[in-house]
């Protein structure tokens, strides 16, 4: 088996699929949106992790005012 990436080519309207190598140019480009691409999923992950650490903020305060697991749960998903 070659080590070129390939690329799979589908024709919607037969369902005929076709494979090509991927060329220089796309993986110049690829390398090059590489460092983009992972700042991006960084920053969501981020994101993330700052919605939950909210989340559970939320809950510790609501519990904190004498709110019990169920009335909790019901306000904060």
């Amino acid at each position: 088996m070659s080590d070129t990436p390939k690329v799979l080519i589908v024709n919607c309207a037969t369902g005929e699929e076709t494979y090509r190598d991927v060329t220089p140019d796309e993986i110049a480009a690829a390398e090059e949106a590489r460092p983009a691409l992972e700042a991006a999923r960084a920053e969501r992950q981020a994101e993330i992790a700052a919605e939950e650490a909210a989340r559970e903020s939320a809950r510790a305060k609501l519990a904190a005012l004498g709110l019990t697991e169920a009335e909790v749960a019901a306000l904060v998903k």
